[in-house]
């Protein structure tokens, strides 16, 4: 049998337009006050452009992690104290805004003031991982 040969340019074109796709799909959660979902759909824009930076790293198929420090590390990429910091808390709205024992108390926190916080570091992180494709 044959081996099929995978093309990671476009395994890495999947990721990106993905990542580019949950954030915007975030900015329209924010619009319509929906801020915890947000907040998650900002996770997993930043987990998918992380995917698309361990493609073009490893050139190979980015494993199915959601930790994006963990996610960060395997990528190859240099995290202070900060960054780790908010990747951690960046994290934890995958976990908050899923399971319903805990979602309650995160969708009191996810007021709108706060929300636009954490989706501005999202997007400075965004940008940063991105420039990483580079």
């Amino acid at each position: 049998m044959a081996e099929v040969k995978t093309d990671f340019e476009e395994v890495k074109r999947f990721w990106l337009r993905e990542s580019e796709e949950a954030l915007n799909v975030a900015d329209h959660l924010m619009e319509k006050g929906d801020f915890s979902y947000s907040l998650f759909f900002g996770h997993l824009a930043i987990e998918k452009i992380l995917k698309a930076v361990y493609v073009v790293k490893h050139k190979e198929h980015a494993p199915p992690l959601h930790n994006l420090v963990r996610l960060a590390k395997i990528a190859g990429l240099e995290l202070d104290e900060r960054s780790t910091d908010a990747l951690i808390r960046i994290t934890s709205y995958n976990i908050e805004s899923r399971y319903p024992d805990i979602k309650a108390a995160f969708r009191k926190k996810c007021t709108s003031d706060f929300t636009l916080k954490e989706m501005k570091i999202i997007k400075e992180y965004f940008r940063w991982i991105k420039s990483q494709l580079q």
